[in-house]
C-alpha cells in the first residue's frame, strides 16, 4: 500500500502495480543457498549502509550550503501554539484522506480498518529499505487476515497505485503549466507542459481502451511484449512472453471496480495529493516565507518534481532526497534559508516521521485486534472481477 509521503507514496505504488502475482515454484530440488552479492541479506546491508551514507551527506551539504543548525532551530522555536495547532491539524487531514482511497479500492474494507493498514504499511515503507516492497506483502498479510482474498489485495494495490501514479505524474504538468501563466515565461514551460499532458492524456487513454475491450488489451500486451523483447535483445537477453495474456488478466480484475468507481477514485486520489502538498505550503507560509518570496505555484512545482525524484528508492521514504531536491527548489525561488530549511524539516517531521510513530501503534492494533479477523463481508457482485 502506498506511503503517506507518496500518497501516496513516496514509492511504495509502483511496488504495489508490480508485486500482485506470485510465481510457483518449479524446482524439484532444492537450490543453493545464494553467496556474495546474491545473498539477501548481504544486498539489504549494503543497502542501508548506502543509504545512511547517502542521508548523512545529505545532511552535512545542507547545513553547510543554506543554514546552520542553530538558525534553523531559532526559526522553528518561533511557531506559536495556534500556528503548531494549524500544522498538525493540516498533516493529520493529509492523513485520513489516504484511508479514503483506500476504501474506495478495497470493497468490503472499514475506514479504521483502512487507517490500520495504511499507517502499518506507511511506517514499514518509510522506516526500512525496499520498504515499498516490503510495505506490499505486509499489504496482503494485514489485508488476507481480515478475509480478504488475494485476489481482492491485488485488486485493492493495483488500483490504488495505479490512480496514485496518474496523479502523482499529471502534477508536474500542472505546476509548469500554472508558473508559465503566472510568470509570463510561455515558451518553454508552456511546451513542456503541453507535451506533458499530451503524454498523460495518452497514457490514459490507452488505459481506457484496455478496459473497453478485451481484444485491445491482448494487442496492447503484444505491441508491449514486442517492444521489451526488443530491448532485451540488446543487452543480449531472452525476449519475454505472455504479456497479451498478463494484461487480459488485469483487465478482468480491474474492470468492475474502475467502471463503478473512477469518478470517486479520481477525486478522492486528488484531494489527497492535494492536502499532502497543503501541508507543505502551510510549513513554508507559518515559517514566514510569503507568497512573494515563494509563490504556490513555485512551491508545487518544488513539491512535484521532488516526489518524481523518488521513483528510484535509494532511500526510505526518499528521506534526505525531498529535502535536498525541495529546500534547493524553494530558496532559488526566493524564500529565506533557514525558514525555508525549517519549513521543509517541519513538513517532513509531519508527513515522514509521524506516520512512523502512529504506524508503529497501528500495527500493534493489528496485531491484537482479533475481532477483525476473518470478517471480511463478500465482494459485492457488481465490483468482482470479471
Amino acid at each position: 500500500m502506498a506511503s503517506t509521503e507518496a500518497n501516496a507514496g513516496t514509492g511504495a505504488d509502483d511496488a504495489a502495480a508490480t508485486g500482485a502475482d506470485v510465481a510457483e515454484e518449479t524446482a524439484a530440488a532444492p537450490q543453493p543457498a545464494p553467496s556474495g552479492w546474491r545473498n539477501p541479506r548481504v544486498r539489504r546491508t549494503l543497502q542501508l549502509a548506502v543509504s545512511i551514507l547517502l542521508v548523512g551527506g545529505i545532511i552535512w551539504f545542507v547545513f553547510k550550503q543554506f543554514a546552520d543548525l542553530s538558525s534553523v532551530w531559532a526559526a522553528m522555536r518561533s511557531l506559536t501554539w495556534r500556528e503548531i495547532l494549524v500544522l498538525v491539524v493540516v498533516a493529520l487531514w493529509n492523513l485520513v484522506t489516504y484511508w479514503i482511497v483506500v476504501v474506495l479500492s478495497t470493497p468490503g474494507l472499514t475506514y479504521p480498518q483502512a487507517a490500520v493498514l495504511t499507517q502499518t504499511t506507511t511506517a514499514v515503507s518509510n522506516a526500512l529499505p525496499a520498504g515499498g516492497a516490503i510495505g506490499v506483502g505486509l499489504t496482503f498479510q494485514i489485508l488476507g487476515s481480515w478475509g480478504f482474498s488475494k485476489s481482492r489485495a491485488t485488486l485493492s494495490v493495483l488500483v490504488s497505485g495505479i490512480w496514485n501514479n496518474f496523479v502523482k505524474l499529471g502534477t508536474p504538468i500542472v505546476a509548469l503549466a500554472l508558473l508559465a501563466v503566472q510568470q509570463g515565461t510561455g515558451g518553454g514551460s508552456l511546451v513542456a507542459a503541453a507535451l506533458g499532458m499530451i503524454g498523460l492524456v495518452g497514457a490514459i487513454t490507452i488505459f481506457a481502451l484496455i478496459l473497453r475491450s478485451e481484444d485491445f488489451a491482448r494487442q496492447a500486451g503484444l505491441v508491449g511484449q514486442r517492444f521489451m523483447s526488443r530491448l532485451r535483445r540488446v543487452v543480449h537477453k531472452d525476449p519475454v512472453d505472455g504479456w497479451d495474456q498478463a494484461v487480459v488478466k488485469f483487465r478482468s480484475r480491474v474492470i468492475g471496480l474502475v467502471r463503478a468507481r473512477w469518478i470517486t477514485l479520481t477525486l478522492a486520489t486528488v484531494i489527497g495529493h492535494l492536502s499532502l502538498y497543503l501541508v507543505l505550503l502551510a510549513s513554508l507560509r507559518v515559517m514566514g516565507v510569503s507568497e512573494q518570496e515563494a509563490s504556490a505555484a513555485e512551491v508545487l512545482a518544488a513539491f512535484a518534481f521532488a516526489r518524481l525524484l523518488t521513483a528510484i528508492p535509494l532511500t526510505p521514504g526518499g528521506v534526505g532526497i525531498i529535502e535536498l531536491a525541495l529546500i534547493t527548489a524553494i530558496t532559488r525561488a526566493g524564500g529565506a534559508k533557514p525558514a525555508v530549511v525549517a519549513a521543509v524539516l517541519i513538513f517532513r517531521l509531519l508527513t515522514y516521521v509521524l506516520p512512523i510513530v502512529i504506524g508503529a501503534l497501528t500495527y500493534v492494533y493489528w496485531r491484537r485486534k482479533r475481532s477483525w479477523f476473518d470478517s471480511a463481508p463478500p465482494m459485492p457482485a457488481a465490483l468482482a472481477p470479471a
